[in-house]
């Protein structure tokens, strides 16, 4: 009856719910690429090495390795071996030879559990009584399993899975036999057995592990024939050797999963480290050659659109160097971007019939409210299309669009993308197209892929088995596709006009910040988006930090090398809208040709978005053979013929003369009106006063301080009439100005017209402070 109690106590005893023995043991993060390769293997939170791996997850020679040296009779005791424990006894106290423990697997698993002081008798009792409780609450499999993730196996290196990871770069599955058997002799006295600074194996470990051979063979005779096997010298590798690859973008998972508060010992991650190792590459080779330059730190990010996996990360120049801040991860650093948003200024225009491709834009010195941008080089092209606008990074027409977007511009636009910690749209105004506002590397690269996406943003992905994201859209596919059409066409630095038709396109745009603080080179080729950047983590401009000089070179060696490296890289299958089409129009204005265009083109066109209108800058006069006027009808067939003439704006004129390139201005045809001949010309436009604002004065009693009123006109006119409220205010030459001071505060209606009988007009507001 007595023997039937502690039966039942005993299975009672195991039936009743106990905690697994991995629960609360500190482990370590492993971090993977895409691919397998180790990527960082992380200390766990008390300093140790330490994985936990299944026991079928073992090589079943470490597990007969470690009972044969260790424990023979593991599956037969009940925790304790009374034989071993009064051996070790007789020979450490009583023979006085050398101190054995007689310590069973199980006791050694309840010392290191528990962390018991086995050094004292009561020590070793409580040891025994542990034991016997792990024998009673745990199947043998599952203590064999908790000793090989418990065992020490050198400096701060625990558990079989570290050591396997650390020593031989092998899971524990994989080990050979020689490998097998070191790490079963390893935990006896792993503080004494391996050179930490070289990691070669000391001879008494490799007596130790050769002795433990033999012993192998009386079991496993079969093995014989790896005897050579263990005469070879064998080094293991030490910590400080481990794989320590892109700190950044590791960092970043660690702090995520912290503010989670999310415990996973395996990540595998999105990164691919060969694209990480031939990145750095790029990198070191570039800062040496410039540092000379000031150019000493840079942040690169490769992001594979398909998937939105980041395939390269480098946070800075040199993680380790302290005059650079190495270990500020610049990709999610907050900086200008300076030109890099335009690209969506010209999409967000094309999506909302603003523009197509040819649109042809002016390049001339404008106001838009009180801001007046300049350009880079602090030049004017006069006409360019939109496509030349956009690559060439001209400021006054990006500006004009921006000026001209409804919903959303792009501060909403910016804001539904997501970015972080933007100020209110009326901090930025109409700067924040020129790199007023700030974004990070990892934003921008989310907002190109979008552009690769044919309009569907998708947040960036670290990790493998993240859950795709549902996709939000912010553009049209035919916007997306049109904007990187006209990205395409910018040439890379050096090129010749001949593109290598063995290289992919790339759809890329470059940026300067203000101050020369930031430069930037960005875009698209394969699958891949590549963000570049180049500055001081402290700000500090350098005349260097120009995105076409600086940035662009690394943006395309790494472009370069990887399509070297990866020669079958192919640009994923984007096929083109079903609804867009080719156009014929007139080069010189972008509007639908004449008979009369000197120079046509074709662009792409989005039936019901792209704006329409016929060419008015190619236009036909009648000419009088004998005076070289315009002739007046009725015509005379032989004393007539008909020439065509170029009606450029007056604000574009005045940019082609400043150029050194006038245009011949068309002969008047004011003469024939009163025959009821009206030539077609564009009225003109006021562009001063501003639309849509209040002008404060001081009293004008005490101070001269007039409005001046200017507009841009026709070729064809001569002449502007002014009105204030339909009274007259007097009349200029069409490229000059007139100058108005008001008496009283008040609402005017301005209103110019030209010598043609065409007018604009628009509101203004005047308060007179006294």
């Amino acid at each position: 009856m007595a023997l039937l109690l502690l039966a039942l106590l005993c299975v009672g005893f195991r039936l009743w719910p106990h905690p697994p023995l991995s629960q609360g043991l500190p482990l370590s993060t492993t971090f993977y690429d895409r691919n397998g390769s180790l990527l960082r293997f992380s200390l766990a939170n008390d300093d140790r090495y330490r994985t936990w791996t299944k026991l079928e997850d073992v090589s079943p020679a470490v597990i007969d390795g470690i009972q044969l040296h260790e424990d023979r009779w593991f599956y037969y005791h009940p925790g304790f071996n009374l034989y071993s424990l009064m051996r070790g006894f007789w020979v450490s106290y009583v023979t006085g030879g050398r101190q054995q423990g007689g310590s069973t697997l199980t006791m050694q698993l309840a010392r290191m559990h528990w962390r018991i002081n086995t050094k004292t008798l009561a020590g070793k009792s409580l040891q025994i009584l542990r034991a016997v409780q792990l024998e009673l609450s745990y199947s043998k499999h599952d203590i064999l399993e908790a000793y090989v993730n418990y065992a020490p196996y050198g400096r701060n290196i625990e558990s079989i899975g570290a050591a396997s990871l650390i020593y031989f770069n092998k899971k524990p599955a994989a080990l050979t036999l020689p490998e097998a058997l070191t790490l079963a002799v390893l935990p006896q006295s792993p503080s004494y057995r391996i050179d930490s600074t070289t990691g070669i194996v000391s001879p008494a470990l490799s007596k130790a592990r050769n002795q433990l051979y033999l012993r192998w063979l009386e079991h496993h005779p079969a093995d014989q024939n790896m005897e050579a096997l263990f005469q070879l010298p064998l080094t293991l590798r030490q910590p400080e050797k481990m794989p320590f690859i892109s700190p950044h973008f590791i960092e970043q998972i660690q702090r995520e999963k912290q503010q989670q508060a999310i415990v996973q010992p395996v990540i595998t991650t999105t990164l691919d480290k060969n694209l990480q190792l031939l990145v750095e590459r790029q990198v070191n080779a570039f800062i040496q050659r410039n540092s000379e330059r000031g150019i000493n730190n840079t942040s690169v990010l490769l992001v594979d659109t398909r998937d939105m996996g980041v395939r390269a990360m480098v946070g800075s120049a040199d993680y380790y160097q302290h005059q650079i801040q190495g270990q500020v991860n610049g990709t999610n650093a907050k900086r200008s971007p300076g030109s890099t948003l335009k690209p969506f200024i010209f999409a967000l225009g094309l999506e909302q019939g603003l523009l197509h491709p040819m649109t042809v834009l002016k390049d001339v010195p404008s106001s838009f409210g009180a801001y007046a941008p300049e350009n880079f080089d602090r030049r004017f092209l006069g006409p360019v299309s939109a496509t030349d606008a956009l690559n060439y990074s001209r400021n006054i027409p990006a500006v004009y669009i921006s000026s001209r977007l409804k919903q959303p511009n792009l501060y909403q636009f910016l804001q539904l993308a997501g970015i972080s910690n933007m100020a209110s749209e009326k901090h930025y105004g109409l700067s924040l197209i020129l790199g007023g506002g700030e974004i990070t590397a990892q934003e921008l690269a989310r907002l190109y892929a979008m552009l690769a996406n044919r309009g569907e943003l998708k947040p960036l992905k670290m990790e493998l088995s993240a859950n795709e994201a549902t996709p939000v859209r912010l553009l049209s596919n035919e916007a997306s596709f049109i904007t990187l059409d006209m990205l395409s066409q910018h040439r890379r630095p050096g090129d010749s006009l001949a593109r290598n038709p063995n290289r992919l396109p790339v759809y890329w745009k470059t940026g300067t910040s203000w101050g020369f603080r930031d430069a930037w080179s960005t875009g698209i080729f394969g699958p891949y988006v590549l963000i570049v950047w180049q500055g001081n983590f402290d700000g500090k401009g350098n005349n260097a930090f120009i995105g076409a000089d600086a940035a662009a070179p690394l943006f395309f060696n790494i472009i370069d090398s990887i399509q070297a490296e990866y020669p079958d890289l192919q640009e994923p299958n984007r096929k083109r809208p079903a609804n867009i089409k080719r156009v014929d129009i007139c080069l010189a204005s972008g509007d639908l040709p004449t008979p009369w265009c000197q120079r046509i083109g074709k662009t792409w066109f989005i039936p019901g978005k792209s704006p329409i209108k016929v060419d008015t800058v190619y236009r036909p006069l009648v000419i009088d053979k004998q005076t070289g006027q315009v002739a007046c009808p009725p015509y005379q067939q032989d004393r007539v013929k008909t020439e065509v003439f170029e009606f450029w704006p007056s604000d574009l004129a005045a940019v082609f003369a400043q150029a050194g390139l006038p245009k011949r201005t068309p002969p008047s045809d004011a003469h024939c009106k009163s025959s009821g001949m009206f030539t077609t010309g564009i009225p003109p436009r006021i562009t001063s006063p501003l639309r849509n604002t209040t002008y404060t004065l001081r009293n004008p009693k005490l101070r001269d301080d007039p409005i001046s009123f200017s507009a841009t006109t026709d070729a064809d006119t001569k002449t502007i009439y002014w009105f204030i409220d339909d009274i007259y205010l007097g009349n200029t030459a069409s490229k000059a100005s007139i100058e108005w001071r008001p008496a009283t505060s008040g609402s005017y209606r301005v209103r110019a017209v030209d010598d043609h009988g065409r007018a604009d007009s628009r509101q203004l507001k005047v308060e007179i402070i006294y």
